[in-house]
């Protein structure tokens, strides 16, 4: 079968690999569709002493079975299927109290990343990957295309929304920055699912068009003039919730200045940026505003979306690259040619 591997330093290739052998308790699954994502490029430009090296990428898969172990129960060929973005355990203390996402066996501490199909594990870039039952979940008549995003893209900001919900009561005010593979869906999400205020930000216009037909009730320019109007249009008071799904400095500093006291920041995106924390009076933070590095999701939070994309409430902006032009969609991707997400379709 083809396999998209990671060769060495910013530089993958198709490989021939054998069809993977399958557990008992696996399932070959038959892929249909396999996001490509911005961490992607960052795994692949860690050095050519990254210990991924070597390895088939993906870490958004969605497919269809194509035969199962003897011991699995409830999976049979032909049904539609989606990867979970972390290969939890199922049974330490995290994933008991439904923290999959923080599980201790795939994710001890000083971990780059918990365990998922492509870090640390065969990815889906492939034509087939083989997956423990126990991380598919059903997607119905979901066109595997279009759902392997929703195993990160819409993961993600579904977790981190699920995060703050308790606070975007119909009087609050949400900002969310970014309108790239994972703000598009954050966008809709809160949309879908929440009564406040939501106002969008992003450099591109067409990114801001989108934010106006798909519920943002204020678009605006991730510019100079940003903080200014956002304050403007709060009273002065500031965001309840703000979404940075870029994390570059800008991005960064501005959800610092926007926030309210007692509001709440996720940060998601991983462009480095950051601020000073000074456990006193010099911090540029209101009092009382809590922060989270949001990583991935539940297994709770990745079923609430594939719901909403089964219901049509959220749709992923997908564009299909063939298997076989998976460089020249890592090259599009990197240079922000890419609307929405990338697919690699076998």
């Amino acid at each position: 079968m083809r396999a998209v591997t990671y060769v060495r330093n910013n530089t993958v290739e198709i490989q021939d690999r054998p069809v993977p052998e399958i557990a008992p308790d696996q399932v070959l699954l038959r892929v249909g569709g396999a996001g490509l994502c911005h961490s992607d490029i960052a795994i692949i430009g860690m050095g050519d002493d990254n210990p991924l090296i070597g390895s088939t990428l993906g870490h958004e898969v969605a497919g269809t079975v194509e035969r199962v172990g003897d011991d699995v129960r409830g999976w049979s060929p032909g049904d539609g299927a989606i990867v979970a973005l972390i290969l939890a355990c199922g049974q330490c203390r995290e994933c008991l109290a439904g923290r999959d996402n923080q599980c201790e066996v795939v994710y001890p501490r000083g971990a780059l990343a918990p365990l998922s199909p492509g870090i640390g594990s065969p990815g889906g870039m492939a034509d087939y990957i083989a997956v423990r039952a126990h991380h598919l979940d059903p997607i119905g008549d979901l066109d595997p295309v279009a759902a392997a995003p929703l195993a990160d893209a819409a993961l993600t900001p579904m977790h981190a929304i699920n995060t703050v919900r308790d606070r975007m009561t119909g009087d609050a005010t949400v900002v969310t920055i970014g309108l790239g593979g994972l703000g598009h869906l954050a966008l809709q999400i809160l949309a879908a699912t929440t009564g406040s205020r939501i106002i969008a930000l992003d450099t591109d216009p067409e990114k801001l068009a989108f934010a106006r037909e798909h519920g943002a009730d204020l678009a605006l320019a991730s510019d100079g003039e940003a903080a200014d109007r956002i304050l403007a249009e709060t009273g002065g008071v500031g965001a309840d919730v703000v979404f940075d799904f870029v994390g570059v400095q800008p991005t960064v500093d501005l959800a610092v200045s926007v926030v309210r006291g007692g509001g709440a920041i996720r940060f998601v995106g991983l462009g480095n940026g950051s601020f000073p924390y000074t456990a006193g009076s010099g911090t540029p933070l209101p009092w009382g505003v809590n922060i989270e590095r949001a990583y991935g999701g539940t297994r709770s939070d990745l079923r609430q979306a594939v719901a909403l994309a089964r219901a049509g409430r959220i749709g992923v902006e997908v564009v299909r690259y063939p298997l076989d032009d998976a460089v020249r969609a890592f090259d599009d991707l990197h240079h922000g040619r890419v609307a929405g997400r990338a697919v690699l379709v076998p």
